[in-house]
């Protein structure tokens, strides 16, 4: 483990690099809070305002193939610097929009930025960091963390005035990570190989990386139900909505990084996973058909068990093909990417055509799913021969290189 004096003393390119991370995953939970508010600014439907997590993860998804394919040729500060910029011009114009369709087309030019950026940023901490790959995961962990936790409450303190103003704050804050990346970071050296736009597609077909993708399908269909549609079901004020995916985002970041490791090691990783998995179908279930007091505490502790699944799911992505670890990644990203982009829209279509309750008990099913592709697909997902080996929690190279360590950052996500 590294230790605190290697964590903070850290080049200015970390830093530069890290904050921006923490902006880039707090766009993922911001409009969280503010859903409701949005439907009723632009007089839109949930499903309607749903969109705008549909288009932002479908194109995230069809990035996957692109990311690698961009950053091995034109290197990693350029790549970071294109996605902080279309961030900032589709962030901006968010917060201009005059109608749904508007904003859920300048969502979808945000996903492919934060595509593009957060697909780099851990190499390039990891190329830039002092004190090893260690410091320089657990900073990227810690990014990721509190972006997560902290999304929710800028949406609900910036969106309580108006709901334009997050996008705006979005785009403020990026643009100053653009500047500071433009100053403290300097290129690093490209891959020795470039990638091309099918090695992610080639790589699925592994049967154990395809049955990992396929499982996180499901179990991503699941989570963002819960991200996406109980805003609506909750119907609470941005400054309670926030302060319940705060909550959750807390958790999800402490379950990730200190607990799983640990049930990691005493149960074993598909064990964790299928337990964590049912664990959750139960939480989503009951939170759709109890009370609101129910309803909230079942949100927060849902952050629990996706914080565990996204440690075991990366280290499943990332270990048990032969495939480079960022081709890997990508093709497991591009496939359960398609059930984030899915589950926004079908959960309130879902609502429409039955009642409340239902769309809940869909997303227990799929969990459910992911959970038997665990069991039945046990073999092909094991472990023999890892490639890597944990630090907080994080997989890592047993010996990273910074020309060759591109873990993806969006499957650290899970991720």
């Amino acid at each position: 483990m590294p230790t605190n004096n290697s964590l903070l003393h850290q080049p200015g390119a970390v830093w530069a690099t890290a904050g921006a991370s923490v902006v880039a995953f707090m766009g993922i939970g911001l409009v969280d809070p503010i859903l409701p508010s949005i439907a009723q600014g632009l007089d839109a439907t949930p499903s309607q305002v749903s969109l705008l997590f549909t288009s932002y993860f479908l194109i995230t998804a069809f990035a996957m193939l692109v990311t690698g394919f961009v950053s091995s040729r034109i290197g990693g500060r350029r790549t970071l610097l294109l996605g902080l910029a279309l961030v900032v011009v589709f962030a901006g114009l968010a917060g201009t929009s005059g109608s749904v369709a508007e904003l859920v087309g300048f969502r979808a030019g945000w996903g492919l930025g934060n595509a593009l950026f957060v697909s780099t940023a851990l190499a390039v901490i990891v190329g830039a960091a002092a004190g090893g790959s260690a410091a320089a995961i657990l900073l990227y962990e810690s990014a990721l963390g509190l972006g997560m936790a902290c999304g929710p409450l800028l949406g609900a303190l910036l969106g309580d005035a108006s709901w334009r103003y997050p996008f705006f704050g979005t785009a403020f804050l990026m643009a100053v990570g653009f500047l500071c990346i433009t100053v403290f970071l300097r290129e690093q050296p490209k891959p020795a190989r470039k990638t091309s736009l099918l090695d992610p597609v080639k790589a699925l077909g592994h049967g154990g990386l395809a049955s990992a993708a396929a499982s996180a399908f499901f179990y991503n269909y699941t989570f963002f139900t819960v991200l996406a549609f109980t805003p609506f079901v909750l119907d609470m004020t941005p400054y309670k909505s926030g302060a319940v995916f705060f909550a959750w985002g807390v958790l999800l970041a402490v379950f990730s990084v200190v607990v799983a490791p640990r049930l990691q090691e005493r149960f074993g990783s598909l064990k964790v996973l299928g337990g964590s998995l049912v664990l959750l179908a139960a939480d989503v279930l009951i939170l759709g058909y109890g009370d609101h007091t129910t309803a909230i505490v079942c949100t927060v502790l849902s952050g629990a068990f996706i914080g565990v699944n996204n440690t075991v799911y990366t280290e499943l992505a990332l270990g048990v093909s032969d495939a480079p670890r960022p081709v890997a990644s990508a093709g497991y990203n591009f496939v359960r990417w398609f059930a984030a982009a899915a589950a926004p829209y079908f959960a309130p279509k879902i609502e429409e055509w039955t009642d409340v309750h239902v769309p809940f008990a869909v997303a227990a099913v799929t969990a459910l799913v992911g959970a038997a592709v665990v069991v039945v697909r046990r073999k092909a997902l094991a472990l023999p021969h890892s490639r890597l080996r944990s630090s907080g929690g994080t997989p890592m190279a047993a010996e990273p290189a910074p020309q060759h360590a591109t873990e993806d950052g969006v499957a650290v996500f899970a991720n």
